[in-house]
């Protein structure tokens, strides 16, 4: 099947899952699709346990996408262009320490307690897989996918300090979290990168992609406020994303992070300054439309990629055990930056509280899982991750506006 196809089948799947759930379902957009998609796939599954012959066309169908390249490659950077246009940056920089340390020594702090937690839990229920496959589930799982954290927190009502928090820190700790998982895949395929390797990459990658966002902003931002026609400026800020991530994939640096810096910058300085109000509405539902378009697929293909899956009964028990795994974890390292940083007070276990249940794990994931090589431990891997993306997006996705509303919280200042 070649590319249009595939592509207008999947658009068309989104299309009629999202008038479904709108017309008759109403759940949050996101969770709906991916619920849509999840009974498709089982009801697939179980009319192909009759060896029906369109099972196994379907089946065909899936494994012509690949989930991992779909996502890093083509969807990624509109995704995190599009929410980082919406961050208001003032308000970032008022968390700036609380979100830097999330985005850091958070998801430092999960990935050692998840690594060597998982390997010990998981040998219980037959699952043997060596230190470094559990250090580098843990670097995969420990940060929070800023797709689903943007596409289902801003729908849960919290206050606008905590949302932000939340946001900015998916939009950054994918830096920290690529970088250790690249390392520990390094030492999984056989190399030994010392300390230094894994300094010089994070560097290379983490302050390549902050210098490349911010030179390619200030970019498009010269270029926008030298004009006004909004059919122009909106191929700008399109130019802006696809040049940035092809630019820092050949420089070595992060892409993910060089777009949303450039994002932030556009978002904030570009809409005050070099923007008229027509083309601030226009760049702003031109965004809108990509966000809505591109999560719609990405939540039907998480759905659809169930099938599959190497499913085994040992694996699924794996990833049960790894939800309150992963969640114990979180709790851990956003509780530890908030003792840092602040005051002991009766606010900070309920913002504790907030912060784990709203670090939604999603298609990033789902995506990293998937580009590790076949090893007799990948397919556990990919299983029990799969699990922890279905739990966060539904069962998270779904409740996290009632604890919200159960626990009412903003974060203080940190300055």
């Amino acid at each position: 099947m070649n590319l249009l196809n595939t592509v207008s089948i999947i658009v068309c799947l989104a299309a009629l899952f999202s008038y479904v759930n709108y017309r008759f379902i109403k759940l949050p957009h996101a969770i709906g699709l991916m619920a849509l998609a999840l009974g498709m796939s089982l009801g697939i599954d179980f009319f192909g346990r009759f060896e029906l012959r369109l099972n196994g066309d379907i089946l065909a169908f899936i494994r012509t996408i690949h989930f991992n390249q779909a996502l890093m490659t083509w969807m990624l950077s509109f995704l995190l262009f599009a929410g980082a246009l919406t961050v208001n940056l003032a308000e970032l920089l008022e968390q700036k320490w609380l979100v830097g340390s999330l985005a850091s020594i958070g998801v430092l702090v999960s990935t050692g307690i998840i690594g060597f937690s998982s390997r010990f839990l998981f040998g219980l229920l037959g699952v043997k897989i060596p230190v470094i496959a559990g250090l580098l589930f843990g670097a995969l799982i420990s940060p929070t996918d800023p797709v689903a954290v943007l596409g289902i927190a801003r729908q849960a009502g919290m206050r606008k300090s905590l949302e932000t928090t939340i946001a900015a820190e998916s939009l950054l700790n994918d830096g920290v979290g690529v970088v250790v998982f690249l390392v520990m895949l390094g030492v999984a395929a056989g190399g030994h990168p010392s300390f230094a390797d894994g300094s010089w990459l994070f560097l290379r990658e983490v302050i390549g992609g902050l210098l490349l966002g911010i030179a390619t902003g200030l970019l498009s931002y010269w270029m926008l406020k030298g004009i006004d026609e909004y059919q122009v400026e909106i191929l700008i800020t399109l130019a802006l994303v696809m040049g940035t991530y092809a630019a820092a994939a050949a420089l070595h640096a992060s892409g993910p992070l060089a777009v949303v810096v450039a994002g932030l910058f556009i978002g904030n300085r570009g809409r005050s300054f070099a923007m008229s109000e027509t083309t601030r509405k226009h760049i702003d539902d031109f965004w809108q439309l990509i966000d809505v378009l591109l999560n719609a697929i990405l939540f039907l293909l998480i759905g659809l990629e169930m099938l599959v899956l190497d499913f085994q009964w040992k694996y699924l028990a794996a990833g049960l055990v790894a939800v309150p795994l992963v969640l114990a974890a979180r709790f851990i390292s956003v509780s530890l930056p908030l003792r840092l940083l602040r005051r002991q007070g009766s606010w900070q276990d309920k913002t504790s509280l907030i912060l784990t249940w709203g670090g939604l794990r999603g298609g990033l994931a789902v995506a990293m899982a998937l580009s590790i090589p076949r090893s007799n431990w990948r397919d556990a891997i990919v299983t029990i991750t799969y699990v922890i993306v279905i739990f966060s997006i539904l069962v998270q996705g779904l409740t996290l506006g009632r604890l919200v509303r159960s626990v009412p919280v903003s974060v203080p200042d940190a300055n």
